[in-house]
């Protein structure tokens, strides 16, 4: 049960971490296409730092689908960065079926 709680635990700092970073950034959801809050509240347990790449849940790519990635990615900060995987991220978006651009940059990540 205590792994199942810091699990949960972990991925509700991961949610408000990135809520704070982007939501408070109003540029964010204004200039950006899409549902950003949703695809934090979707997707943020498949970008997490630790444990392996996990294929994403329908809804996270639903979301995916239609938001602006590279906007997005225009956006990313260092805090961000310090909170989730951008190879992860990347590998959402290419399982999504709406991979980044081969040489393009997320954040500081530069997509392979």
């Amino acid at each position: 049960m205590a792994i199942s709680t810091s699990h949960f635990m972990y991925f509700a700092i991961v949610v408000c971490s990135l809520a704070t970073i982007l939501g408070n950034n109003n540029s964010v959801s204004a200039q950006c296409q899409g549902d950003v809050q949703g695809l934090m509240e979707q997707c943020a347990r498949y970008v997490q730092k630790s444990g392996p790449k996990i294929q994403p849940s329908g809804g996270c790519c639903g979301v995916v689908k239609n938001v602006d990635l590279s906007c997005v990615c225009n956006h990313i900060t260092v805090e961000v960065e310090s909170v989730i995987s951008m190879e992860k991220a990347a590998f959402i978006a290419e399982a999504c079926g709406k991979p980044l651009a081969h040489g393009s940059q997320c954040g500081s990540y530069i997509v392979p």
